[in-house]
Protein backbone atom coordinates (compact mmCIF):
# COMPACT_ATOMS: atom_id res chain seq x y z
CA UNK A 1 0.00 0.00 0.00
CA UNK A 2 1.60 3.27 -1.30
CA UNK A 3 2.29 6.17 1.65
CA UNK A 4 0.24 9.34 2.03
CA UNK A 5 2.42 12.01 0.03
CA UNK A 6 0.09 14.78 0.98
CA UNK A 7 1.59 17.99 2.64
CA UNK A 8 0.45 17.23 5.92
CA UNK A 9 1.14 13.74 5.79
CA UNK A 10 4.91 13.88 5.15
CA UNK A 11 5.50 16.55 7.60
CA UNK A 12 4.07 14.75 10.33
CA UNK A 13 6.73 12.16 9.10
CA UNK A 14 10.01 14.40 9.21
CA UNK A 15 11.23 13.25 12.52
CA UNK A 16 11.27 9.63 11.04
CA UNK A 17 12.52 11.02 7.66
CA UNK A 18 15.30 12.66 9.17
CA UNK A 19 16.14 9.97 11.19
CA UNK A 20 17.17 7.54 8.48
CA UNK A 21 18.40 9.86 6.15
CA UNK A 22 20.94 11.49 8.45
CA UNK A 23 21.77 8.27 10.63
CA UNK A 24 21.53 9.72 13.88
CA UNK A 25 19.14 9.73 16.00
CA UNK A 26 18.94 12.72 17.88
CA UNK A 27 16.58 11.75 20.98
CA UNK A 28 20.10 10.61 22.29
CA UNK A 29 21.18 14.00 22.88
CA UNK A 30 18.10 15.12 25.07
CA UNK A 31 18.71 15.77 28.75
CA UNK A 32 14.68 16.78 29.09
CA UNK A 33 12.71 20.21 29.36
CA UNK A 34 14.48 22.13 26.89
CA UNK A 35 18.04 21.27 27.40
CA UNK A 36 20.49 18.60 25.11
CA UNK A 37 24.08 18.07 25.24
CA UNK A 38 25.55 19.69 22.37
CA UNK A 39 28.75 18.59 22.50
CA UNK A 40 28.07 15.05 22.69
CA UNK A 41 25.79 15.41 19.18
CA UNK A 42 29.11 17.19 18.10
CA UNK A 43 30.80 14.17 18.80
CA UNK A 44 28.10 12.13 16.85
CA UNK A 45 30.32 12.74 13.91
CA UNK A 46 33.02 10.97 14.83
CA UNK A 47 36.07 12.75 13.29
CA UNK A 48 38.54 14.42 14.64
CA UNK A 49 39.74 17.76 13.37
CA UNK A 50 42.96 16.00 11.79
CA UNK A 51 40.49 13.54 10.55
CA UNK A 52 38.47 15.86 8.65
CA UNK A 53 41.22 17.74 7.57
CA UNK A 54 42.25 14.00 5.90
CA UNK A 55 38.96 13.57 4.27
CA UNK A 56 38.93 17.30 2.85
CA UNK A 57 42.65 16.76 1.27
CA UNK A 58 40.84 13.61 -0.45
CA UNK A 59 38.97 15.80 -2.62
CA UNK A 60 40.99 18.84 -2.85
CA UNK A 61 39.13 20.67 -0.31
CA UNK A 62 40.84 22.96 1.99
CA UNK A 63 44.45 24.50 2.25
CA UNK A 64 43.39 27.95 0.64
CA UNK A 65 45.56 30.68 0.21
CA UNK A 66 45.50 33.66 3.24
CA UNK A 67 46.28 37.09 1.42
CA UNK A 68 46.77 40.78 3.27
CA UNK A 69 44.96 43.36 1.59
CA UNK A 70 47.90 45.21 1.41
CA UNK A 71 46.14 48.17 -0.75
CA UNK A 72 42.83 48.00 1.05
CA UNK A 73 44.83 48.72 4.49
CA UNK A 74 46.00 51.35 2.63
CA UNK A 75 43.26 52.84 2.17
CA UNK A 76 41.45 52.13 5.65
CA UNK A 77 44.36 54.36 6.50
CA UNK A 78 43.44 57.23 4.85
CA UNK A 79 40.42 57.31 5.99
CA UNK A 80 41.17 56.50 9.76
CA UNK A 81 42.28 58.55 12.89
CA UNK A 82 45.85 58.83 13.54
CA UNK A 83 47.59 55.75 14.73
CA UNK A 84 43.81 53.36 13.77
CA UNK A 85 43.69 51.10 10.85
CA UNK A 86 44.22 47.84 11.20
CA UNK A 87 46.06 45.12 8.88
CA UNK A 88 43.13 43.21 6.55
CA UNK A 89 43.46 40.00 5.62
CA UNK A 90 41.09 37.56 3.85
CA UNK A 91 41.15 34.04 3.16
CA UNK A 92 40.15 33.03 -0.17
CA UNK A 93 38.12 30.28 -0.14
CA UNK A 94 36.85 30.67 -3.88
CA UNK A 95 39.92 28.30 -4.43
CA UNK A 96 37.65 25.56 -3.08
CA UNK A 97 36.67 23.48 -6.21
CA UNK A 98 33.32 24.64 -5.94
CA UNK A 99 34.19 28.40 -5.39
CA UNK A 100 33.38 29.03 -1.50
CA UNK A 101 33.91 27.60 1.85
CA UNK A 102 30.76 25.35 1.66
CA UNK A 103 32.97 22.90 0.16
CA UNK A 104 33.83 21.95 2.96
CA UNK A 105 30.89 21.22 5.17
CA UNK A 106 29.70 19.15 2.08
CA UNK A 107 32.94 17.37 2.13
CA UNK A 108 32.25 15.57 5.39
CA UNK A 109 28.67 14.80 4.58
CA UNK A 110 29.66 13.65 1.64
CA UNK A 111 32.37 10.99 2.70
CA UNK A 112 29.82 10.38 5.44
CA UNK A 113 26.70 9.18 2.96
CA UNK A 114 29.58 7.17 0.66
CA UNK A 115 30.79 5.35 3.89
CA UNK A 116 27.12 4.47 5.17
CA UNK A 117 26.33 3.34 1.98
CA UNK A 118 23.98 6.04 0.40
CA UNK A 119 23.28 6.21 -2.90
CA UNK A 120 22.62 9.83 -3.30
CA UNK A 121 22.19 13.28 -1.39
CA UNK A 122 19.88 15.85 -1.39
CA UNK A 123 20.13 19.44 -0.12
CA UNK A 124 17.45 22.67 0.03
CA UNK A 125 19.40 25.50 -0.38
CA UNK A 126 19.42 28.68 -3.07
CA UNK A 127 22.72 29.31 -2.16
CA UNK A 128 26.45 28.43 -2.72
CA UNK A 129 26.07 24.77 -0.73
CA UNK A 130 23.98 23.26 -3.76
CA UNK A 131 26.74 23.55 -5.62
CA UNK A 132 29.29 22.34 -2.88
CA UNK A 133 26.73 19.42 -2.42
CA UNK A 134 26.72 18.45 -6.23
CA UNK A 135 30.54 19.00 -6.41
CA UNK A 136 31.56 16.78 -3.32
CA UNK A 137 28.77 14.15 -4.69
CA UNK A 138 30.40 14.19 -8.20
CA UNK A 139 34.07 13.68 -6.41
CA UNK A 140 32.73 10.95 -4.44
CA UNK A 141 30.30 8.74 -7.18
CA UNK A 142 27.32 9.68 -5.42
CA UNK A 143 23.98 11.19 -6.84
CA UNK A 144 23.02 14.55 -5.78
CA UNK A 145 19.85 16.79 -6.46
CA UNK A 146 19.40 20.04 -5.28
CA UNK A 147 15.88 21.67 -4.56
CA UNK A 148 16.02 25.46 -4.69
CA UNK A 149 13.33 28.98 -4.06
CA UNK A 150 14.38 30.33 -7.38
CA UNK A 151 10.57 32.32 -8.68
CA UNK A 152 7.80 34.53 -7.11
CA UNK A 153 4.88 34.01 -8.41
CA UNK A 154 5.08 36.15 -11.41
CA UNK A 155 8.12 33.80 -12.72
CA UNK A 156 10.64 36.21 -12.10
CA UNK A 157 14.38 34.44 -10.98
CA UNK A 158 16.69 35.90 -8.90
CA UNK A 159 20.18 35.90 -11.03
CA UNK A 160 22.28 35.18 -8.54
CA UNK A 161 20.35 32.20 -7.37
CA UNK A 162 19.92 31.48 -11.25
CA UNK A 163 23.70 31.19 -11.50
CA UNK A 164 24.18 29.00 -8.69
CA UNK A 165 21.31 26.39 -10.07
CA UNK A 166 23.45 26.39 -13.34
CA UNK A 167 26.52 25.92 -11.51
CA UNK A 168 24.83 22.73 -9.85
CA UNK A 169 23.71 21.37 -13.34
CA UNK A 170 27.29 21.83 -14.24
CA UNK A 171 28.64 19.26 -11.49
CA UNK A 172 25.71 16.31 -12.61
CA UNK A 173 23.19 17.75 -10.11
CA UNK A 174 19.39 17.49 -10.77
CA UNK A 175 18.14 20.75 -9.86
CA UNK A 176 14.54 21.37 -8.68
CA UNK A 177 13.34 24.72 -8.63
CA UNK A 178 10.48 26.23 -6.98
CA UNK A 179 8.41 29.15 -5.94
CA UNK A 180 8.73 30.48 -2.81
CA UNK A 181 6.63 29.07 0.05
CA UNK A 182 6.21 26.06 2.01
CA UNK A 183 6.76 24.04 -0.54
CA UNK A 184 10.76 23.51 -0.44
CA UNK A 185 10.85 21.60 2.86
CA UNK A 186 7.98 19.48 1.96
CA UNK A 187 9.52 18.59 -1.48
CA UNK A 188 13.09 17.63 0.53
CA UNK A 189 11.00 15.62 2.82
CA UNK A 190 9.29 13.99 -0.19
CA UNK A 191 12.35 13.09 -2.07
CA UNK A 192 14.47 11.98 0.75
CA UNK A 193 11.72 9.60 1.35
CA UNK A 194 11.01 8.38 -2.18
CA UNK A 195 14.99 8.01 -2.95
CA UNK A 196 16.48 7.25 0.32
CA UNK A 197 19.55 9.70 -0.27
CA UNK A 198 21.41 11.09 2.64
CA UNK A 199 20.37 14.48 3.73
CA UNK A 200 23.07 16.81 3.04
CA UNK A 201 21.66 19.75 5.51
CA UNK A 202 23.13 22.32 6.41
CA UNK A 203 22.93 22.04 9.77
CA UNK A 204 23.79 18.72 11.05
CA UNK A 205 26.99 18.00 12.74
CA UNK A 206 28.66 16.68 9.87
CA UNK A 207 28.54 20.41 7.83
CA UNK A 208 29.62 22.48 10.98
CA UNK A 209 32.62 20.03 11.51
CA UNK A 210 33.20 20.69 8.11
CA UNK A 211 33.85 24.18 8.96
CA UNK A 212 35.81 23.66 11.97
CA UNK A 213 39.20 23.16 9.78
CA UNK A 214 38.63 26.74 8.04
CA UNK A 215 39.09 28.46 11.61
CA UNK A 216 41.92 26.26 12.43
CA UNK A 217 43.85 26.84 9.29
CA UNK A 218 43.42 29.94 9.09
CA UNK A 219 44.71 30.17 12.84
CA UNK A 220 48.11 28.71 11.44
CA UNK A 221 48.35 30.63 8.62
CA UNK A 222 48.25 34.43 10.58
CA UNK A 223 50.86 32.48 13.00
CA UNK A 224 53.18 31.68 10.89
CA UNK A 225 53.54 34.85 8.70
CA UNK A 226 52.18 37.13 11.70
CA UNK A 227 53.80 35.59 14.57
CA UNK A 228 50.37 35.79 16.39
CA UNK A 229 47.03 35.01 16.00
CA UNK A 230 44.39 37.43 14.67
CA UNK A 231 42.72 39.89 16.99
CA UNK A 232 39.36 39.75 15.18
CA UNK A 233 37.97 37.60 12.53
CA UNK A 234 34.49 38.46 10.76
CA UNK A 235 32.53 35.98 9.95
CA UNK A 236 28.98 36.71 7.13
CA UNK A 237 26.73 35.42 8.74
CA UNK A 238 23.38 33.76 7.47
CA UNK A 239 22.15 30.66 9.17
CA UNK A 240 24.59 30.42 11.48
CA UNK A 241 26.87 27.82 10.41
CA UNK A 242 29.59 29.90 8.87
CA UNK A 243 30.23 31.26 12.32
CA UNK A 244 29.86 28.03 14.38
CA UNK A 245 32.37 26.09 12.45
CA UNK A 246 34.55 28.94 12.09
CA UNK A 247 34.70 29.42 15.81
CA UNK A 248 35.19 26.00 17.15
CA UNK A 249 37.58 26.07 14.51
CA UNK A 250 39.91 29.15 15.89
CA UNK A 251 39.10 27.54 19.68
CA UNK A 252 40.89 24.37 18.80
CA UNK A 253 43.30 26.12 16.65
CA UNK A 254 44.22 28.04 20.32
CA UNK A 255 42.97 31.31 19.57
CA UNK A 256 41.09 32.15 22.81
CA UNK A 257 41.52 35.78 22.22
CA UNK A 258 40.30 36.28 18.85
CA UNK A 259 37.42 37.96 18.58
CA UNK A 260 34.10 36.63 16.77
CA UNK A 261 32.50 39.78 14.56
CA UNK A 262 29.67 38.58 12.73
CA UNK A 263 28.42 40.68 9.42
CA UNK A 264 25.28 40.40 8.02
CA UNK A 265 23.83 42.94 4.91
CA UNK A 266 20.57 44.69 6.90
CA UNK A 267 17.54 43.82 4.60
CA UNK A 268 15.18 45.06 8.34
CA UNK A 269 11.65 45.08 6.38
CA UNK A 270 12.20 42.95 3.93
CA UNK A 271 10.07 39.06 4.98
CA UNK A 272 12.15 36.48 3.26
CA UNK A 273 9.07 34.03 2.95
CA UNK A 274 7.03 36.73 1.31
CA UNK A 275 6.13 36.62 -2.22
CA UNK A 276 6.27 40.34 -2.91
CA UNK A 277 10.01 41.05 -0.84
CA UNK A 278 11.39 37.42 -2.44
CA UNK A 279 13.33 38.95 -5.47
CA UNK A 280 13.39 42.54 -3.39
CA UNK A 281 16.94 41.98 -2.01
CA UNK A 282 20.26 42.37 -3.65
CA UNK A 283 21.74 39.13 -1.99
CA UNK A 284 20.69 35.58 -1.40
CA UNK A 285 22.43 34.87 1.69
CA UNK A 286 24.07 36.39 4.45
CA UNK A 287 21.37 38.66 5.25
CA UNK A 288 19.55 39.93 8.15
CA UNK A 289 16.44 37.62 6.91
CA UNK A 290 18.24 34.57 8.05
CA UNK A 291 20.96 36.10 10.32
CA UNK A 292 18.43 37.35 13.11
CA UNK A 293 15.92 34.14 12.78
CA UNK A 294 18.58 31.80 13.40
CA UNK A 295 20.06 33.44 15.83
CA UNK A 296 17.37 33.94 18.29
CA UNK A 297 15.92 30.17 17.47
CA UNK A 298 18.31 27.95 15.39
CA UNK A 299 16.09 24.99 15.75
CA UNK A 300 13.89 26.10 12.85
CA UNK A 301 16.18 24.28 10.65
CA UNK A 302 15.55 20.95 9.20
CA UNK A 303 16.94 18.23 11.39
CA UNK A 304 15.93 18.10 15.24
CA UNK A 305 18.73 19.89 16.55
CA UNK A 306 21.00 22.81 14.48
CA UNK A 307 24.53 22.15 15.04
CA UNK A 308 24.87 25.95 14.04
CA UNK A 309 24.99 27.80 17.57
CA UNK A 310 26.34 31.29 17.49
CA UNK A 311 25.37 32.77 20.19
CA UNK A 312 27.56 30.55 21.83
CA UNK A 313 30.48 32.10 20.17
CA UNK A 314 29.86 35.46 18.72
CA UNK A 315 31.28 38.60 20.06
CA UNK A 316 29.92 40.99 18.11
CA UNK A 317 27.24 41.39 15.23
CA UNK A 318 27.23 44.19 13.17
CA UNK A 319 25.47 45.06 10.12
CA UNK A 320 26.20 46.58 6.80
CA UNK A 321 24.01 48.12 3.78
CA UNK A 322 23.81 46.55 0.17
CA UNK A 323 25.39 49.43 -0.92
CA UNK A 324 28.55 49.58 1.01
CA UNK A 325 28.91 45.58 -0.35
CA UNK A 326 28.50 46.39 -3.97
CA UNK A 327 31.07 49.42 -3.27
CA UNK A 328 33.74 46.80 -1.56
CA UNK A 329 33.25 44.70 -4.05
CA UNK A 330 34.35 46.91 -6.35
CA UNK A 331 37.10 48.04 -4.23
CA UNK A 332 38.26 44.27 -4.11
CA UNK A 333 38.12 44.15 -7.70
CA UNK A 334 40.49 47.59 -8.47
CA UNK A 335 42.57 47.77 -5.51
CA UNK A 336 43.80 43.52 -5.22
CA UNK A 337 42.87 42.45 -8.62
CA UNK A 338 40.34 40.19 -7.23
CA UNK A 339 37.00 39.65 -8.66
CA UNK A 340 34.59 37.48 -5.86
CA UNK A 341 30.92 37.33 -5.10
CA UNK A 342 28.74 39.45 -2.67
CA UNK A 343 28.59 37.13 0.68
CA UNK A 344 32.48 37.32 1.12
CA UNK A 345 32.53 41.05 0.53
CA UNK A 346 29.66 41.53 3.07
CA UNK A 347 31.97 40.68 5.95
CA UNK A 348 34.47 42.53 4.21
CA UNK A 349 32.36 45.90 3.95
CA UNK A 350 32.39 45.06 7.69
CA UNK A 351 35.73 44.54 8.04
CA UNK A 352 36.69 47.76 6.03
CA UNK A 353 34.39 49.92 8.27
CA UNK A 354 35.88 47.68 11.98
CA UNK A 355 39.86 48.07 10.68
CA UNK A 356 39.21 52.07 10.92
CA UNK A 357 38.57 51.40 14.76
CA UNK A 358 41.58 49.18 15.83
CA UNK A 359 45.18 50.00 16.19
CA UNK A 360 47.84 49.84 13.14
CA UNK A 361 49.37 46.85 14.45
CA UNK A 362 46.48 45.03 15.15
CA UNK A 363 45.34 41.70 12.53
CA UNK A 364 41.67 41.55 11.02
CA UNK A 365 41.21 38.91 9.14
CA UNK A 366 38.11 38.17 6.66
CA UNK A 367 37.31 35.44 6.80
CA UNK A 368 36.11 34.07 3.06
CA UNK A 369 35.72 34.91 -0.26
CA UNK A 370 33.30 32.98 -2.66
CA UNK A 371 33.52 32.45 -6.50
CA UNK A 372 31.51 35.16 -8.75
CA UNK A 373 29.63 34.37 -12.08
CA UNK A 374 27.17 35.84 -14.32
CA UNK A 375 24.55 36.27 -11.77
CA UNK A 376 26.29 37.75 -9.25
CA UNK A 377 28.73 40.36 -10.36
CA UNK A 378 26.87 43.38 -9.18
CA UNK A 379 25.76 44.66 -13.12
CA UNK A 380 23.33 41.77 -12.86
CA UNK A 381 22.57 42.80 -9.34
CA UNK A 382 21.82 46.15 -9.90
CA UNK A 383 20.20 45.49 -13.13
CA UNK A 384 17.64 43.26 -11.56
CA UNK A 385 17.02 45.81 -8.67
CA UNK A 386 15.99 48.60 -10.79
CA UNK A 387 13.83 45.71 -13.09
CA UNK A 388 11.71 45.41 -9.86
CA UNK A 389 11.21 49.06 -9.41
CA UNK A 390 14.31 49.92 -6.98
CA UNK A 391 16.21 52.91 -6.74
CA UNK A 392 19.90 52.65 -7.12
CA UNK A 393 22.48 55.74 -7.06
CA UNK A 394 25.12 56.89 -5.27
CA UNK A 395 24.69 59.24 -2.38
CA UNK A 396 23.81 59.17 1.52
CA UNK A 397 23.91 55.70 2.54
CA UNK A 398 21.65 56.69 5.47
CA UNK A 399 18.96 56.90 2.41
CA UNK A 400 19.21 53.09 2.28
CA UNK A 401 15.79 51.38 1.77
CA UNK A 402 16.10 47.68 1.71
CA UNK A 403 13.37 46.71 -0.90
CA UNK A 404 12.91 50.00 -2.43
CA UNK A 405 16.51 51.99 -2.67
CA UNK A 406 20.12 50.60 -2.81
CA UNK A 407 22.22 53.88 -2.41
CA UNK A 408 26.09 53.11 -3.16
CA UNK A 409 28.43 55.10 -0.93
CA UNK A 410 30.37 57.88 -2.72
CA UNK A 411 33.43 57.72 -0.41
CA UNK A 412 34.65 54.85 1.72
CA UNK A 413 34.30 56.85 4.83
CA UNK A 414 30.66 56.34 4.38
CA UNK A 415 31.42 53.05 5.22
CA UNK A 416 29.93 51.83 8.68
CA UNK A 417 28.79 49.31 11.14
CA UNK A 418 25.32 49.36 12.55
CA UNK A 419 25.89 47.02 15.87
CA UNK A 420 23.10 44.93 16.47
CA UNK A 421 21.96 44.37 20.56
CA UNK A 422 23.26 40.96 21.61
CA UNK A 423 21.59 41.03 24.42
CA UNK A 424 18.36 41.51 22.73
CA UNK A 425 19.00 38.26 20.23
CA UNK A 426 19.62 36.96 23.74
CA UNK A 427 16.63 37.62 25.11
CA UNK A 428 14.72 36.39 22.11
CA UNK A 429 16.75 33.58 22.24
CA UNK A 430 15.98 32.54 25.26
CA UNK A 431 12.13 33.36 25.43
CA UNK A 432 11.47 31.33 22.16
CA UNK A 433 13.56 28.43 23.60
CA UNK A 434 11.14 28.42 26.43
CA UNK A 435 7.80 29.04 24.62
CA UNK A 436 8.57 26.64 21.94
CA UNK A 437 9.72 23.87 24.12
CA UNK A 438 6.73 24.12 26.21
CA UNK A 439 8.40 23.97 29.17
CA UNK A 440 6.61 25.09 32.42
CA UNK A 441 9.37 25.03 34.84
CA UNK A 442 13.06 25.21 34.19
CA UNK A 443 15.61 22.64 35.64
CA UNK A 444 19.20 23.76 36.81
CA UNK A 445 20.08 21.82 33.81
CA UNK A 446 18.29 23.98 31.28
CA UNK A 447 19.45 26.87 33.23
CA UNK A 448 23.08 25.82 32.83
CA UNK A 449 22.14 24.56 29.01
CA UNK A 450 20.85 28.42 28.35
CA UNK A 451 24.12 30.26 30.05
CA UNK A 452 26.11 28.02 27.54
CA UNK A 453 23.97 29.09 24.52
CA UNK A 454 24.24 32.47 25.56
CA UNK A 455 27.84 32.91 27.13
CA UNK A 456 26.16 35.01 29.73
CA UNK A 457 26.02 33.56 33.84
CA UNK A 458 23.66 31.85 35.95
CA UNK A 459 22.69 35.43 37.51
CA UNK A 460 22.51 37.14 33.94
CA UNK A 461 20.04 34.33 32.19
CA UNK A 462 18.17 34.02 35.85
CA UNK A 463 17.67 38.24 35.44
CA UNK A 464 15.94 37.50 31.61
CA UNK A 465 14.03 34.20 32.87
CA UNK A 466 12.31 36.05 35.83
CA UNK A 467 11.68 39.24 33.63
CA UNK A 468 9.62 36.35 31.16
CA UNK A 469 7.89 35.21 34.20
CA UNK A 470 8.06 31.74 33.01
CA UNK A 471 9.96 30.26 36.97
Amino acid sequence: MSRDMSYDAVMARQNEIMKKAVGIDYDEFELGGLAFDYEKMMREVGYSIEDIIKIQQQTSVGNTPLIELKNITKLVRAVSPRGKGARIFIKDEAANPSGSFKDRRASVSAYRAKEQGYEGMIAATSGNYGAAVASQAARRGLKCIIVQEVFDSQGRGQPEILEKGRKCEAFGADVIQLTVGPELFYQSLRMLEETGYFNASLYTPFGIAGIETLGYELAGQVKECAGRYPDAVVITHAGGGNVTGTARGLMKAGCTDTKIIGASVDLAGLHMASDRDFNRKAFTTGHTGFGVPFATWPDRSDVPRNAARLLRYLDRYVLVTQGDVFYMTEALSQLEGMERGPAGNTSLAAAFAIAREMDRDEILVVQETEYTGAGKMPSSQLTFAKRMGEKVYRGDTSEDKPGKRIVIPLSPSQIKPKDVDLMQLKRSYIKNCIENSHVNKLSEKDVEFLTQETKLDGDEVEGIINGLEIR
